[in-house]
């Protein structure tokens, strides 16, 4: 079981970058490992870190200012190879959410898959968030997954987003795809019973 995501209000850390890809989020080095722990430290590590491992300043996640659970990126976010170590480095990272205008469907299915909430949003909305968190950033994000909205809490901007319902269901209750099923187990018992 993981943790159940209903409501979400948070800061947010932004990254106004388009066609971040898959290998910019976590590089190909650091995928030797089998299970999810430990990709958070690496996730942008050639971004986040000089080569001698020292944080650049200039990369938002260093700076002070930018801390929540909430990443805002870029069109077409997740592009690239299919890996999904990419949804666990950001996980991984504190993330519970990302917001962008374009998610590539790997990238996506990935991330719903692992409990991370992709929310796709208008070109117009997400500008309106990288506005409205670079000039003040204790802006918070509400994203309400039974409603399937986000809104800058304090502001008169708010959207609806898409998530399949079976995501949904996932998510709200902490499921992976086996959790699920477990869930139905007596259903699934019934209908065994009836063939």
């Amino acid at each position: 079981m993981r943790n159940k995501f209903t409501t979400l209000i948070s800061t947010a850390v932004p990254l106004p970058i388009e066609n971040i890809d898959t290998d910019q989020i976590i590089p190909a080095r650091f995928l030797k490992a089998t299970t999810r722990e430990g990709f958070g430290e690496n996730l942008f590590r050639d971004w986040r870190y000089d080569k001698e491992g020292n944080p650049k300043p200039e990369f938002v996640m260093n700076s002070p200012l930018y801390t929540g659970e909430v990443l805002i990126a870029g069109k077409n976010f997740g592009c690239g190879s299919s890996r999904e170590h990419a949804a666990w480095a950001i996980e991984g990272a504190g993330f519970r959410a990302v917001v962008s205008s374009f998610f590539a469907d790997i990238f996506r299915n990935n991330a719903l898959n692992n409990g991370l909430l992709p929310v796709t949003v208008s070109e117009q909305m997400l500008a309106a968030i990288f506005a409205a968190v670079e000039a003040n950033p204790a802006t918070e994000l509400k994203i309400d997954l039974q409603a399937q909205t986000i809104e800058i809490v304090g502001a008169e901007q708010k959207e609806s987003f898409e998530i399949a319902p079976y995501k949904k269901q996932c998510l709200m209750n902490g499921y992976d795809d086996v959790d699920y099923l477990v869930s139905i187990r007596e259903e699934i018992q019934q209908f065994e019973q009836k063939r």
